[in-house]
């Protein structure tokens, strides 16, 4: 039996997709999966140190990563009408002076936020479920929110000031790559890529197939407690793309590196 450290975040979509995987409802042949949850941004941060074997990650750091990590063709978050919002109380306010609180230096979501507007300098680091709050009370003239926040930034007295996602769409005709599951190569893992991918595909199909099993796991880790909001997350950001990433995904991940390479990001 050979174990490894698996690492993706609390989120809907990921604890929807490994449930399976993690609780004996697929067969991982000789394989063994030791989970760690955490935010995007400490998964990214975890990802420079190497830390995990398999794990989740944004775009982004994928990127910059690209040397010691191997991408997999499964388990990505990557799609149409997903991307981030820029949000605020008072929109007449905002400017590219504002004080922005963004989900983590090395997201899609602070990527995009760049190419959208270079002229943008005066960003905050801010864990994503603290960035609503944070704005409601004045902490932040705007923030940059991911998962869950689109469905709920309403609630806190927020209105959009972009649909970066939609931005995205209307410059590439593509889906928004956000996140991706790599394997570390200088790891155990990359002797066995072929079978996690087809672990994480067949725990996916899984999921899909039996939606209500992983609820508990879900609810246990979710920062939005709503059904309607669990289920749309769910079926917003766990779609076809996170089975295959095919040939549009890989279009989408191409032209997410040449902007970036363009705009001097990279």
């Amino acid at each position: 039996m050979t174990r490894l450290s698996l690492a993706f975040s609390p989120c809907p979509n990921d604890t929807f997709m490994f449930h399976a995987l993690l609780h004996g409802l697929v067969d991982t042949g000789g394989l063994e999966y030791a989970a760690h949850l955490h935010d995007i941004d400490e998964l990214n941060e975890f990802a420079f140190s190497g830390l995990f074997d398999v794990t989740k990650m944004s775009f982004f750091a994928y990127l910059k990563l690209q040397d010691n990590y191997r991408l997999l063709d499964a388990g990505a978050a990557l799609g149409f009408g997903c991307g981030p919002l820029l949000v605020a109380r008072n929109l007449e306010a905002f400017s590219p002076d504002a004080t922005i609180a963004i989900p983590g230096e090395m997201t899609t979501a602070s990527l995009l936020l760049q190419l959208w507007n270079p002229g943008i300098h005066h960003t905050v680091v801010t864990r994503f479920d603290d960035i609503l709050p944070g704005v409601a009370r004045g902490v932040y003239d705007a923030g940059l929110i991911i998962h869950e926040g689109r469905f709920v930034y309403q609630n806190y007295g927020c209105r959009k000031i972009v649909d970066l996602g939609q931005w995205w769409e209307e410059e590439t005709g593509l889906p928004i790559p956000l996140g991706c599951i790599a394997v570390k190569k200088a790891s155990p893992a990359m002797d066995h890529r072929e079978a996690i991918q087809t672990d994480i595909r067949q725990s996916i199909q899984y999921a899909v197939n039996h939606p209500e099993t992983s609820r508990d796991f879900i609810r246990k880790h979710a920062q939005e407690m709503d059904d309607q909001v669990i289920d749309g997350h769910i079926q917003l950001y766990v779609n076809p793309f996170s089975l295959e990433l095919g040939e549009v995904g890989e279009a989408a991940i191409c032209k997410l590196e040449e902007m970036a390479l363009w705009a001097d990001i990279l």
